[in-house]
């Protein structure tokens, strides 16, 4: 059942890059909205479940809100430059080597030759896949929104967005806190965060109001993460979670429109093949 649990991360959060692609909007509204949706899924839930919070709650979850949001303003900026295709395999890699040797050194979740053989073997898969999937022909780019392909500008977002993402499992991991308390503190920060983001720099319009759709696909993404971490361990849990990237690159092909030659999209299915494998590796450790 845990492993299961894990694996709704990874359609839920799969899908966002998907979703606000066609819902439009800049980074910012897009920000915005997520936040808004996902604060009003953390409301509803806080009714439902009416969780204990305590100050020390309120400040770790505020906290971690906030450095998602610098996560997710990085990344929609990064995906902006060079594409879904091609910014969030990357982002996704560089948050996988983060997070995981994090749990394995910082919370000594691997204790054992074996966990660290496969646990090796499986973030090796993982990254190796997220090159794959996101390496580009010289022949071609990718169609990116700007119609021009920046890889330094979309490299230097993506840099700061795996920083605020890490710090925001790091932090939440280390506190060890309930899950289902920490999420509508958490959701104040990513609110405040995303609104001085788009202070003076965007209008609240149909496109934030739209993108509150992404908010509720997170936020039911993140309360499963966040029990998975609590079951297993952040190693092992987020990097189930990331496995999303298969869909997200997929879909910005076959849904979004960007172009790849022949030999990218080789690379792209033997990338996601190897992230397929990853997961299965994490999950026989599991077991």
């Amino acid at each position: 059942m845990t492993i299961l649990i894990a694996l709704v991360p990874m359609f839920a959060w799969g899908s966002i890059a998907l979703v606000s692609g066609k819902l439009g909007g800049d980074a910012n509204q897009q920000t915005l909205g997520m936040t808004m949706g996902a604060f009003l899924f953390a409301l509803a839930t806080y009714l439902m479940v009416q969780p204990t919070i305590n100050s020390w709650i309120v400040l770790i979850g505020f906290l971690s809100g906030v450095f998602w949001t610098v996560g997710q303003n990085g990344q929609f900026h990064g995906m902006k430059a060079v594409g879904v295709s091609v910014g969030l395999p990357l982002s996704t890699g560089f948050q996988l080597m983060l997070n995981t040797i994090a749990g394995a050194v910082f919370f000594h979740e691997w204790t054992k030759t074996r966990d660290f053989i496969l646990g090796l073997i499986a973030l090796a898969l993982l990254v190796f896949g997220a090159y794959l999937t996101a390496r580009q022909d010289d022949e071609t780019g990718v169609a990116t929104e700007n119609k021009m392909l920046d890889f330094g500008k979309g490299l230097r977002a993506l840099l700061v967005s795996t920083i605020g993402y890490a710090s925001y499992t790091i932090i939440i991991t280390w506190a060890g806190l309930d899950p289902l308390a920490i999420i509508l503190p958490q959701s104040i920060g990513m609110v405040g965060a995303a609104t001085l983001f788009a202070f003076k720099k965007t209008t609240i319009d149909r496109y934030v109001w739209r993108n509150m759709l992404s908010g509720l696909l997170w936020g039911i993404g993140n309360i499963c993460m966040l029990l998975t971490v609590q079951q297993v361990g952040l190693a092992i849990g987020f990097s189930l979670s990331q496995m999303g990237i298969i869909i997200s690159t997929l879909g910005g092909i076959f849904i979004l429109g960007e172009r790849k030659t022949k030999k990218e999209m080789y690379s792209v299915v033997i990338g996601c093949l190897l992230i397929i494998f990853g997961g299965i590796v994490l999950g026989y450790m599991k077991a």
